[in-house]
């Protein structure tokens, strides 16, 4: 009984040994936790809040652009070949006498952008330029027919026109204030599909691609990543703001389709080519008068100029603008006006934008020392006159005075060059370009004026004497 009792109590007091410290523990546990009446914020286990993005609004500017931008359909002949035989793998490579022709239509589309509310249509001249027919629809499905108002192959741009009146058009901006990283849209008709918006940025400004291949081109094409293909030719590049900044014009692509780069035409370019043809009805072309190059490193060891910056003068034309203006070969041109010039294409886009009898400033570095200089530009024929459609397109020529450099190579004092032949009566007679006339019927050709006043309202032979850049001297007769 003795050891019972003892047992028990033993349990006894373990047991409130426990029960004490269970206690202590639990108090402490419970001091720990949130009091259980106050409210805590309950969210859904699945929402992240997060910062709200900020990035350009498209809509009203694509909504203002669709309603302007046009699908062009343009309708050209082209003489196929019909073949008789089966083989025509062999016929490619060895010819076949009995191929019959005939002149099949060709159907060719593109986009075009309203830029005033009674129809006149800016567009690629390359989209209407063999056209013998131009179907127009607008983004409400209506169809027109168009003529062309005009064509400038130079900048690849054209003028059409279709009869309505209160159409949506969009208001020029200013490629200038253009910067690179800007958000832009291009809006188009790829693939004949209407009315298709892409974003981009503009990727670079001032670039020459080579593609217009004339001598006399204007290349200083808006670079951007937005998506442009097949049919996107003439459409709409905008800013943000809806206002035209640009023409597509073409694609970077091995393929044909779009491949990380297009290419637009700087609205300021555009309205300037527009307005000629609308106020004169041909592309008044100013000249600084001088050749140029851009400069390297290289090119920059080479002359001893202190910075890669610029484009340096190579010639200058006697009695051009830039000569009236005191610019001297060897100088090195930074800016114009406002606009800095550090590429070939640069010059040319600011000059492009400018008519003859306009005033510009040059500022260029002579002897390290940087100098203004005031320049009146001229035409292609020395002066500032309006230029009119030329008396002698029958010639099929572009023509240029020659530099003096070319007079004391070639011991000359006078002459116009050809520095371009398309069909026409000099090709026929068998002149090739870079021929320099110097004489027709013994008159002194010096000009383009010159070369106007001796065809004039004349008729019958005429001889025509010259030289090749080679030093060899010519004479060919033409019929007129």
């Amino acid at each position: 009984m003795k050891r019972f009792i003892s047992y028990f109590l033993a349990a006894i007091f373990g047991g409130l040994v426990f029960a004490v410290i269970y206690i202590t523990f639990e108090n402490k546990n419970t001091s720990a936790l949130p009091d259980t009446q106050e409210q805590l914020p309950a969210i859904q286990a699945n929402y992240t809040p997060h910062p709200a993005v900020i990035g350009p609004d498209f809509i009203n500017a694509a909504d203002k652009t669709i309603h302007a931008v046009v699908h062009i359909k343009s309708e050209l002949h082209q003489r196929n070949k019909v073949y008789n035989d089966f083989f025509d793998l062999f016929n490619d490579f060895f010819g076949n006498p009995n191929y019959r022709y005939h002149n099949a239509p060709v159907i060719a589309t593109g986009s075009g952008v309203i830029i005033s509310s009674d129809g006149y249509i800016v567009t690629n001249n390359h989209v209407v330029q063999n056209a013998t027919s131009l179907e127009i629809t607008l983004n409400d499905k209506r169809t027109f027919k168009a003529e062309i108002i005009g064509k400038d192959p130079t900048t690849d741009l054209a003028l059409i026109k279709i009869e309505t009146n209160d159409l949506p058009y969009l208001i020029y901006g200013n490629s200038d204030d253009l910067k690179v990283g800007e958000w832009v849209l291009a809006v188009g008709n790829p693939f004949n599909l209407t009315s298709t918006v892409t974003a981009g940025i503009v990727s670079a400004k001032a670039r020459n691609i080579n593609i217009l291949g004339d001598a006399s081109a204007i290349e200083s094409f808006i670079q951007t990543d937005a998506v442009v293909n097949r049919g996107n030719s003439g459409g709409a590049l905008v800013n943000t703001k809806g206002e035209l900044v640009g023409i597509n014009a073409a694609i970077a692509s091995n393929n044909g389709t779009y491949a990380g780069y297009s290419f637009a035409i700087p609205v300021n370019i555009v309205k300037k080519v527009m307005d000629d043809f609308l106020n004169f009805g041909e592309i008044q072309r100013a000249y600084l008068g001088i050749s140029f190059r851009e400069i390297d490193s290289r090119f920059a060891d080479e002359k001893g100029l202190t910075e890669v910056r610029g484009v340096y003068v190579i010639d200058v034309l006697n009695n051009g603008a830039a000569s009236d203006a005191g610019i001297n070969e060897g100088d090195v041109i930074v800016r114009v006006n406002n606009t800095e010039i550090n590429s070939n294409s640069a010059l040319l886009e600011i000059i492009g934008t400018r008519r003859p009898g306009d005033r510009i400033k040059v500022y260029a570095y002579r002897d390290n020392k940087l100098k203004e200089f005031d320049v009146i530009l001229e035409n292609r024929s020395g002066n500032t006159d309006i230029v009119k459609k030329d008396n002698i397109e029958i010639l099929g020529a572009t023509f240029k005075a020659i530099s003096d450099s070319e007079k004391r190579d070639l011991n000359i004092d006078h002459g116009l060059k050809v520095v371009k032949l398309k069909n026409g009566k000099l090709k026929s007679a068998g002149i090739r370009e870079g021929f320099i006339i110097m004489f027709i019927d013994k008159e002194p050709v010096n000009s383009l004026n010159d070369l106007k006043n001796i065809f004039i309202d004349k008729n019958g032979g005429k001889l025509i004497e010259g030289i090749y850049s080679n030093g060899q001297r010519a004479y060919y007769g033409l019929g007129l």
